[in-house]
């Protein structure tokens, strides 16, 4: 495994917490909060596993990718790296303070941040490998960035 390899891992933690916030969604709807917890509680180890990874990669590489090709859906991708950037950033204090209302025993306060966070925490994790998948697989932007 190389340092280049992190970008197809981090797609997939990302892809990994997504199902997991799904079916914590899915198991608390359906009053299950055992497996609900269990559910969010790994995708908050799993967020923070790509983070992890996210942030190794952006210290230890000098290659910067950008989105040039093809022009017709640039704008429509820096809109969706924009919002995950910015959404990204602010998601961090939500899903800590929400897991914090949850470990004390705050659910009513918890199911009021949560109402906010889960939908928040869903957009940040899917864009996450759709950027990916933009920037890597359908508009390989790979070759373009080495020019």
């Amino acid at each position: 495994m190389t340092i280049q390899d992190l970008p197809a891992i981090n797609a997939s933690l990302n892809g990994t917490a997504t199902v997991l916030l799904l079916l914590g969604f899915y198991f608390i709807k359906q009053g299950n909060k055992e497996a609900h917890k269990k559910c969010m509680v790994a995708a908050l180890i799993t967020s923070i596993v790509f983070l992890a990874c996210y942030l190794t990669y952006h210290f230890n590489t000098t290659v910067v990718t950008h989105f040039r090709e093809p022009q017709w859906f640039r704008p429509i991708y820096l809109t969706i790296l924009l919002t995950h950037t910015v959404l990204a950033v602010v998601i961090v204090p939500m899903v800590i303070t929400t897991f914090v209302h949850a470990s004390k025993g705050n659910f009513e306060k918890h199911r009021r941040i949560a109402r906010w966070t889960w939908p928040l925490w869903i957009y940040v994790s899917f864009t996450g490998v759709l950027i990916y998948l933009l920037l890597y697989q359908i508009f390989d932007q790979r070759a373009i960035s080495r020019g």
